[in-house]
């Protein structure tokens, strides 16, 4: 059925979430096992992915930062795949993605809007000279600009923040122009990236999460399946599993 869905589309738009990346070792948030149900003392990862935490206790911050966010050994899984190849074939015309590891574009595709920013783009808060993830995780406590001595900030989207206003555009209007869209991997409890599915006005909506969301109602197809699964499953069937 979604093979079926996927090659009657003309505009395909993928709306994903942390479920997206789990198969390439990259824990999630909000499951039963996922990173905000461990126990961190009188402190969430909330408060400490804060923007308030982040200039009250940078050095705090950066510790849990690298430790817990930043994966650099995650690679593309199917799912990844899969979407790259139909990026190639024009089908797809865009992927919205929650997640801030940067899958998605080491898999080939471009069309990418990283609503919560990504761990690879980072920036001297003094100069806003632009650093990779390396500056980061090679640091020594805080990382720091080696041309003016600021602090080097990653690109991602803290508690506190707002989401960055033309990324929010363009993936509203690709939304909006879809005929179909697949959400995956995300429980859409998180605004106001989950309220860019107000825009959907076109044919399928489809919905791959293990657990139920607040679309399924909605969803033309609806899989209580893992995300990687079901890709590996189309991506079996396309026969490329190759990368860039």
């Amino acid at each position: 059925m979604l093979r079926k869905i996927i090659e009657g589309a003309r505009r395909i738009v993928f709306f994903g979430g942390a479920g997206v990346s789990t198969a390439s070792g990259i824990p999630d948030f909000r499951s039963q096992d996922g990173l905000y149900a461990q126990d961190f003392g009188d402190l969430t990862p909330e408060m400490m992915l804060s923007k308030s935490f982040f200039y009250l206790h940078p050095e705090a911050f950066f510790d849990f930062y690298r430790k817990y966010m930043v994966h650099p050994q995650a690679r593309p899984n199917a799912a990844h795949r899969y979407l790259y190849q139909l990026e190639k074939r024009d089908k797809l015309r865009g992927i919205v993605t929650q997640n801030i590891d940067g899958l998605h574009k080491r898999a080939g595709n471009r069309r990418v809007y990283e609503i919560h920013g990504s761990i690879h783009e980072n920036y001297c808060m003094d100069c806003n000279a632009p650093y990779p993830l390396s500056a980061v995780t090679e640091a020594v406590g805080l990382p720091r600009c080696p041309k003016c001595g600021g602090v080097i900030k990653p690109s991602v989207v803290l508690y506190g923040e707002p989401l960055d206003k033309y990324v929010c555009i363009g993936a509203c209007r690709e939304i909006s122009n879809a005929d179909t869209l697949i959400v995956a991997g995300t429980s859409l409890s998180v605004e106001p990236a989950a309220s860019f599915l107000n825009y959907f006005s076109g044919k399928n909506l489809v919905v791959i999460n293990r657990d139920p969301t607040p679309a399924d109602s909605r969803a033309s197809l609806l899989l209580h399946e893992d995300v990687e699964k079901v890709f590996r499953e189309l991506e079996g069937e396309a026969g490329d599993r190759s990368l860039p």
